[in-house]
Formats: C-alpha cells, structure tokens, sequence
C-alpha cells in the first residue's frame, strides 16, 4: 500500500499537546508519515513559544506559518483568519499531503481547514461534535470546521450524535476518545519528585493549578473577569501552593498576561508561582499527583482541560465563569461564578471537604480509556483513498416533512 502522507496542523500549546498521541501513532504506522506544520502561539515568545517543547519531544517541524493577532483589535481574529488562510494555502500547495488533519476549535484551525477544504484535500477533523456554549466562539468555529471536513474523529458518543445529526454520513465519523488519555495512560508525565525540585514545592501542603483564557465574545471584560479569581488565589492559606500559567493567545490573552504580571508583582506573595506554559509533560505531572489520596491537589480557572483531563487523574477541578458552559463534564467539577467568595470556597472544598473529595475519587471519565491516537492512525492508514467520493460530501438528512421536520 502506498505511504499517505498526512499533515497535521497545530496552531497552541495546549492543541499540540493534545495532538501529541496522534502523532506518535501516525510515526509508527507503516501506511503512514506525518508532515507537522507549527503556527500561532507555538511562535510566538509572549505565549511560551513552544515550538521548542515540539522539538524537544523529537518532531520534525515540516512548516512554520506566522499568523499575527492583535489581542486588543476587535477585527483582529478575522484579519488573522484570513492571512492564516492565504499562509496555509501555500504550504499545503508545498506539503501536497495526502490527508490533512485539524484538531477542536481555535482560529487558526479555522483557517486551516478553510484553506485544505478549498484545494480539495481530503481533511480530517478532531474533537467534532462537542459543545461549550460559554459565550466563547468555539461552538459556532467548531461546527463550521465539522460541516467542512470530511471525516470526524470524536472523544465521546453525545458528541458523534450532533455531528450525524448535522446530517455527516456514519461512514465518516468514528467515535475514538481523548487522544490525552493516551499519554495518562501510558504514565507519560512528570513523577512526584520531579514536580517537587522543578516547583521547589512541599508536596504535603495542597497545590492549585490555575489558568483562565478570555471569553472570546467578551474579551474586553477578560481582566475584571479575572481579577475575582486573582483575588481569590490570593486570599487562600499561605500554606497552599500556587502555579498560575499564561492563557492562549486568543482576543484579550495579552491583557490577562500583562495584568497577573503586574498582579502579582505588587502581592508578593511568596507561595505563588507564575509560568508562560508548563507543557504537557508537567502540566500533567502536577495533575497525576492527585491519584494519591493523600495529596491535595486542584485545578481551576476556565480551561477545558480542567473539564477533559482532570478525571482520569480523579483532581477536583473549579471551572470558573461561562466558557465552558455545558460542556460534557465528570463529577469532579465545582461551577463557580466571577466572585471572589465563590471561587475560594469551591477551590476549599476541592482541597479539603472529604465528600467531595471522595467522590472525586470514584467519579467516572466520560472521555475515553485511551488508545485514541491509534484508532486514528489506524483509521487513516487503511483507508482506501476514493478522493472523489471523499470530497463529494453528502447529506444524510433528507428533509422529508410528516407532521414537522423528519429527524
């Protein structure tokens, strides 16, 4: 069978860490080899630049495409969407790949299969079908980049619902899990004692774990939406240890970067440390440290890895504010409004209440056991490659009228 060559885009950290089992899984397949094309925050010093976690982890980097975005410019993401799909047109007419693949939700990846769907290449999109209806733009990018790609890779059953009832042929769509829990899985993260000398932490004193994007609708409101959760960190026993990480590089990511900056400074406080990006291997290494019960550790702020990742790990998580509202969820997860009190004592009750806690312990992971990265590469690597009925999409809803519209 021939080799396909198959191009994977990644535009952030977090996406690339997510994209990280694909990859290995596509390397080792012998159908197949990948093209990895690195864009967006992955370039950019202000957000980590982390394309030197890519190459660290021993990928070689195909194609790097710059795409410049003004957070403070409200017509900064289409403007950004738009030379994303001219730089993106031309390595894909470089790369030639067999197959392109995309991964969730964000502007760049919006780009890019605008850009791949455009020049008739058969493209495959991850993490479809899903909903977070938090006042961010991810739903409607989301299910715009479904109804453009041609096949679907999902992390959970509710979500290859939506997309077969947005009218996707079956054939195209394959219900995979969270390509993460591959890596969890597999133990892929940094053990206890290397959490310990990189943080300089005591890991029998309770850690919190914070990150919070802007809302994307409402970027402007993205500092006084985070000051309340600042406030909050701050107010909460010296005793309990404090990692804040920089956002994504979204509409409003720079104001949220420059404001815990100056937050902090002013504070002083000793027991909280701020990051520009873990990277996958700590960011989970901190997490792990939650399978022991004995530890107390919690994340929060808006991420959807707060939602996604942490129950594997059985790590209470507190979601804070609307964007990720109504996105499938464990029971390891406190909703907390922009409010001070609100956000201490749901981060109180993570760390210290024992009903919680135990429940946490016992609550079932509604993404996935793993092997996801696999099923994909799998999926590509036997596929027999009919561009014509592959590009030629169908829909498989009729319209057909009895008392209202047939479903």
């Amino acid at each position: 069978m021939k080799i396909k060559k198959i191009a994977v885009f990644t535009g952030n950290r977090a996406e690339y860490g997510l994209q990280y089992p694909v990859l290995k899984a596509i390397e080792k397949h012998p159908n197949l080899e990948y093209q990895l094309m690195v864009s967006g925050a992955h370039l950019d010093d202000n957000f980590g630049n982390t394309k030197n976690e890519i190459i660290n982890d021993g990928f070689k980097i195909s194609s790097e495409i710059n795409i410049h975005l003004d957070e403070t410019k409200n017509f900064a993401t289409p403007q950004a969407i738009g030379s994303g799909v001219i730089e993106i047109s031309k390595e894909l007419d470089r790369l030639r790949p067999d197959i392109f693949v995309v991964y969730a939700d964000r502007f760049e990846g919006f780009a890019a299969v605008i850009a791949s769907t455009q020049m008739n290449i058969p493209t495959a999109h991850i993490e479809g079908g899903d909903i977070t209806e938090g006042g961010a733009l991810d739903d409607s990018v989301r299910h715009a980049m479904t109804k453009l790609s041609h096949f679907h890779f999902t992390t959970n059953q509710q979500a290859t619902n939506r997309i077969l009832a947005m009218g996707e042929a079956s054939w195209r769509v394959k219900t995979v899990g969270f390509p993460a829990i591959d890596l969890i899985q597999e133990g892929n993260f940094a053990k206890a004692e290397e959490i310990k000398k990189f943080f300089n932490f005591d890991l029998n004193k309770p850690i919190v774990l914070f990150t919070q994007h802007s809302v994307t609708t409402e970027f402007e409101k993205a500092t006084k939406q985070l000051e309340p959760s600042l406030e909050s960190l701050s107010s909460l026993d010296e005793d309990i240890q404090i990692i804040v990480t920089y956002p994504n590089n979204d509409a409003g990511g720079q104001s949220i970067i420059d404001f815990i900056t100056n937050y902090f400074h002013s504070a002083n406080k000793r027991n909280i440390q701020v990051h520009s990006s873990l990277g996958r291997y700590l960011y989970h290494g901190v997490l792990a440290l939650s399978l022991d019960p004995n530890k107390r550790i919690c994340c929060a702020g808006n991420s959807s890895s707060g939602i996604k990742e942490t129950p594997v790990f059985n790590c209470p998580t507190v979601n804070i504010g609307s964007r990720q509202l109504n996105r499938l969820r464990g029971e390891n997860v406190i909703d907390a409004y922009y409010d001070k009190d609100e956000i201490s004592n749901a981060i109180n009750t993570c760390l210290f209440d024992k009903k919680f806690r135990d429940v946490v312990n016992n609550c079932d992971n509604p993404y996935g056991l793993g092997d996801a990265g696999k099923k994909i590469a799998d999926f590509l690597g036997n596929l027999k490659l009919d561009k014509e009925k592959v590009l030629r999409k169908e829909m498989s809803l009729m319209g057909k009228v009895n008392d209202g519209w047939y479903q």
